[in-house]
This record gives C-alpha cells, sequence and structure tokens, in this order.
C-alpha cells in the first residue's frame, strides 16, 4: 500500500512542481473535490433513483393486483344481483302462461308482488307477437305502445332473454329492461315478458361495493356510456374518456391521465350482462405508502449526502495534507542532502586551506626563530630591539594562524558523524571562536555562564557544532547591532543537560514561534532566508537524542533550550538509519 502511495505522491508532486505551489495545491484540492463527489454521488443518485423506479414498479403491481381483486369483488356481487333479476323474470315467464298474463288483474296482481319484493321495478308489460304492449302494470300508461322497432325488442327476440343497457325509453326517465321471448303454443310466434328496473338499483348496488380506497365506481356499456353516476365524469348516459375495448373474461388494470390527474383503472365486465364495472382510484404517487417511501427515500439520501461531505472533507484534507507533508519532506530531505554535501565541500576545503597554509607558515616560524637565534647571538646594533620587537610580532601572528588552521582541520574532522565524549563548555567556546569577528562587526557582546563540573555528553561534535553555530548566527541576525547573547549550559536531570542561547532582540509573536521550525518558514527578507535553518537545527537535535524549545515575547528578546541526552544509548550504526 505504501508502494502505491509513494507512487501516487510522486505523480502529484510532478504535478505541483510550478512556480507556486500553493495555487497548485489549491487546483489539486478542487479537482479531487471534484472526484470525490462524483465517486460519492454518482452511485448515491443512481440507487436513490433505482430505488424509486422499482418501489414505484412494486407498488404499481400491487395497487393493480388490490384494485383488480376489489373490481373483481364488485363484478361477483352486482352480477349476483342481476342473475337473481334474471331468475325472477324466467320464473315468471315459466309459471305463467300467455293467456294468464293477458289477464289485467293476474298482471297487476303478479307485479303488487314483484314490487314488494324487489322495490327497483318500475312496471311490468307483456308484448304479443306483433310487438304490441297487451298488458301493462305501472305507474304510466303505456299500453298498446309499439315496440317492434326498438332495439331491444328485436334481440330479445334472438337471444330469448336479454338486458339491456340504460336507456330513456317512453318514459323519458333512466331505467333498463330485461325481457324473456316464450313461443306461442302450436305457433311459430313469440310473445315477450317485459320488466322496467329503475337505474337509481344498480346505483345502489354499486354505492355498497364502493371504498374509501377508490375515488370513484360506476358501470359503462359496450359504447362508453355512463350506466351509473360517476364521481369525476358526470351524470348516467355522458361518455367515459377512458373507455377502451374490453376482452372477454379479463380484469384489465392500467393507468390513465384526467386533467393532469394519473389514475389507477381497473375494469371487468359483469357476465351475462351489457355493462362493465369500472373502479379509479388516484395512483401510487398520491398513495400514503408511497409518500412514506418518499420521505424515508428522502431522509436517508439527506443523512447519507450528509456523512458523504463529512467523510469527503475529512478525506480531501487528510489526503491533502499528507501529500502537502510528504512533499515537505521531500524537499526537506533533499535540502538537508544538499547542505550536509555543501558543508562536507566546505570542510574537505577547510582542510586543504589548512594543510597550504601550514606549509608556509611553518617556513615563517622557522625563518623567523632563525632570525630570533641570530638576534640572540648578535653584537649590539642600531634598532636591534625595535627588530627584535618585529620578528617576535611575526612569531604570534605565526601562532595565531596555526590556531586558525587547527580550528579549520578540526572542523573538517568532524564532518563525518562519531560518537565521542564532549564537554559542552568548550564546544560552545569553540563555535564562538568562528563568530567572533561578526560579532566584533556588530557590536555584540557574548556572556558565558556554565555551571561546575558538568558531565561530558556523548554525542557527534560536528552535528552539535552545527546546531550552535545555526542559533547563534541566527541570534547575531535578529540583534542586528548592539547587543548581548547569554550561553548558560546546566543540568536538567541526571541524564539531560539544557543549554540556553538567551538574546537582546526584539522578540517573536506566539503566531511565529509557533512556525519557528516549520520547513521554509523565515521571518527574513525576501533573498535573505531559505526557511531551512532551524528546520534542519530541529532534526539533527532530535537525531542527536534531544530537542529544542523556543521562549520569546515581542520586545524581550528570545531564549532557545537545547536538551541533549548525557549518554546516547543509540550506536553509531542506528544514527545515520
Amino acid at each position: 500500500m505504501s508502494n502505491y502511495f509513494s507512487k501516487f505522491n510522486h505523480f502529484i508532486s510532478n504535478f505541483l512542481d510550478g512556480v507556486d505551489k500553493g495555487e497548485n495545491y489549491k487546483h489539486f484540492r478542487l479537482m479531487l473535490y471534484g472526484a470525490m463527489f462524483i465517486i460519492f454521488f454518482v452511485p448515491l443518485l443512481l440507487a436513490t433513483g433505482l430505488s424509486s423506479l422499482e418501489h414505484k414498479k412494486l407498488l404499481a403491481v400491487r395497487e393493480q393486483e388490490q384494485l383488480k381483486a376489489s373490481v373483481e369483488g364488485a363484478q361477483k356481487t352486482i352480477g349476483a344481483f342481476i342473475h337473481e333479476l334474471r331468475s325472477v323474470v324466467r320464473f315468471v315467464s315459466r309459471e305463467y302462461s300467455y293467456e294468464e298474463l293477458l289477464d289485467q288483474n293476474n298482471a297487476s296482481e303478479l307485479f303488487a308482488h314483484l314490487k314488494n319484493q324487489y322495490p327497483g321495478f318500475v312496471d311490468f308489460g307483456v308484448i304479443g307477437p306483433s310487438g304490441i304492449q297487451k298488458v301493462y302494470a305501472g305507474p304510466f300508461r303505456l299500453e298498446g305502445y309499439d315496440y317492434s322497432e326498438q332495439d331491444w325488442y328485436t334481440k330479445v327476440l334472438v337471444r330469448q332473454l336479454y338486458i339491456s343497457d340504460v336507456f330513456m325509453g317512453y318514459r323519458k326517465l333512466p331505467h333498463f329492461v330485461i325481457a324473456v321471448s316464450n313461443k306461442l303454443p302450436g305457433k311459430e310466434e313469440y310473445w315477450v315478458l317485459r320488466l322496467s328496473i329503475d337505474y337509481e338499483t344498480l346505483q345502489n348496488y354499486v354505492v355498497t361495493v364502493s371504498t374509501s380506497a377508490i375515488q370513484d365506481i360506476f358501470l359503462v356499456n359496450n359504447k362508453g356510456l355512463l350506466q351509473t353516476r360517476s364521481n369525476i365524469f358526470g351524470e348516467i348516459l355522458e361518455p367515459c374518456p377512458f373507455y377502451t375495448h374490453y376482452k372477454q373474461g379479463e380484469t384489465i388494470a392500467n393507468v390513465d391521465e384526467y386533467k393532469g390527474i394519473k389514475y389507477l383503472r381497473s375494469y371487468v365486465q359483469i357476465n351475462d350482462s351489457p355493462w362493465m364495472v369500472v373502479m379509479l382510484k388516484e395512483s401510487y404517487m398520491h398513495g400514503e405508502n408511497w409518500s412514506s417511501f418518499r420521505f424515508r427515500l428522502r431522509m436517508i439520501f439527506f443523512g447519507c449526502t450528509v456523512l458523504a461531505l463529512v467523510v469527503i472533507v475529512q478525506l480531501v484534507n487528510t489526503i491533502t495534507n499528507r501529500l502537502r507533508e510528504a512533499d515537505e519532506k521531500q524537499n526537506q530531505a533533499l535540502t538537508e542532502a544538499q547542505f550536509t554535501n555543501k558543508f562536507a565541500s566546505i570542510g574537505r576545503l577547510a582542510a586543504g586551506v589548512a594543510h597550504e597554509i601550514n606549509n608556509p607558515l611553518a617556513i615563517i616560524d622557522q625563518k623567523a626563530g632563525l632570525m630570533t637565534d641570530l638576534l640572540e647571538f648578535s653584537e649590539e646594533f642600531d634598532h636591534k630591539g625595535k627588530l627584535t620587537k618585529s620578528v617576535e610580532s611575526i612569531l604570534d601572528a605565526v601562532q595565531r594562524c596555526k590556531v586558525i588552521t587547527h580550528r579549520l582541520l578540526g572542523f573538517a574532522r568532524r564532518m563525518d558523524v562519531t560518537f565521542e565524549h564532549i564537554d559542552i563548555s568548550d564546544l560552545l567556546r569553540e563555535v564562538l571562536g568562528f563568530l567572533e569577528q561578526e560579532a566584533l562587526y556588530n557590536r555584540i557582546r557574548f556572556e558565558l555562564s556554565f555551571a561546575e563540573n558538568l558531565p561530558m555528553v556523548f554525542s557527534d561534535r560536528g552535528q552539535l557544532q552545527q546546531i550552535f553555530l545555526n542559533i547563534i548566527n541566527n541570534a547575531i541576525d535578529a540583534i542586528g547591532k548592539d547587543g548581548l547573547i547569554t550561553l548558560s549550559a546546566d543540568l536538567y536531570d541526571e541524564e539531560n543537560i539544557d543549554v540556553n542561547i538567551q538574546d537582546t532582540g526584539p522578540g517573536m509573536s506566539s503566531e511565529i514561534v509557533k512556525r519557528i521550525f516549520d520547513p521554509f518558514f523565515t521571518t527574513k527578507e525576501l533573498g535573505k532566508g531559505t526557511g531551512l535553518g532551524l528546520s534542519i537545527t530541529y532534526g539533527l537535535a532530535q537525531k542527536l537524542g534531544g530537542n529544542i524549545t523556543v521562549e520569546s515575547k515581542v520586545g524581550e528578546g528570545t531564549i532557545f533550550t537545547v536538551r541533549l541526552p548525557i549518554n546516547d544509548t543509540r550506536k553509531e550504526g542506528n544514527f545515520n538509519e
């Protein structure tokens, strides 16, 4: 996994290599946000959409099945009523002969009996072979009416029993008829028994099978005309806009739209009748189940969205920060390598310079010594004293040069990491020797305060020199001109020594102190600092098993405290890992 992350980091580092890395990181963050949004939200939207569609389909199927069951129940109820009426008409036509029914009294008595049993009966009539009504019982005066041209009369002669659509007829009132034809004995002629039923009888039966779960239920004939009132489409004999041709023996359910509202419609033919029973309800989109599911789906989507946003923000910030840290660590490592290489080159140069200078210095020292010997054994002459003092000055200068070249050679020898026992006070004095001229030029004084009997520390002399050189150099830069740098060393505990470097510079704010060891952070003017000196110094202190802390206030100066272990338990071989 780390290998993949390294490759990814290498790719991103190449992408971020530009003039303005901050802007590149912003662009990369935006790109990462976009990619994360696509990764999270496209599947979420697809899942939500598919769930919605599938649930719609399931609801539609369930609603259709429920509506089919309801309309089939209504079909059976109304069909049983129609069957009962058919049975009554058949029974009367069998039990009473044509001659008996032609008796008005018998007809009136029979109608009264039927009316008592079935209040929906409107009237009763016996029609002769010529189509003229011979006998009539009922509230209207229809004796002698000719029905030979009526559609229902023709059909009853063919079918023997016929149930008509609801129509107005001579009464100008909506009704339907059930008629049965019988053959006259010994003749090829037929007479017809006819019963008229008020359409309200059908309406009442329709109302009884209605439920609160549906918006409308009504009967419609094969011509698409309402046979009972509709809550949506109006009164009887009005056309039904949803009428479709019916396939015998099949219960149909589908979705239709009327005036911008979608309705789930189911209808089925009532057996042995000219009617279909139709049920309508607003589609599942308006149902409680769909509303509840949609609410839950929205809550789930909202919850997933919030969670995804939190995860995306955290993930993008983590990835970006990791990449930034890896990039900074890589740059810091490269800079440290370059710094170490330059430091080693300086060491080699210093060693070369020291050796080159030592040779002529040895000759000068030898010749000056010879001159001294000659002057001692020579007789007095003019300006002998002055010449002797000049030779002594030459010897003093040679000794001073030897001290300087000795320091350079010591500095060169310490480029390699080597652990040894070191006297901190001597090391600090040695470091100050390199900085005396610069401090003198800037009128900066040094004060030393070392505790007595300080133990030796087991560490690397070259790394310690680099640490203290960087910190003291920073102190000199911070002071500028005319100031004081105080160096002190004391035991912190039995295992550590604290070295304090305090300056009288302008100090730093708390915000700067928090970032003082960050790579590439600097308070110096552009071109005067890389922001890596203290970062590298802090890293060196940690490698040596110690640490560095800073205390500073604006206008009160700064104190760097370097805490070093007295005995570092790590081996030299592990130090370079």
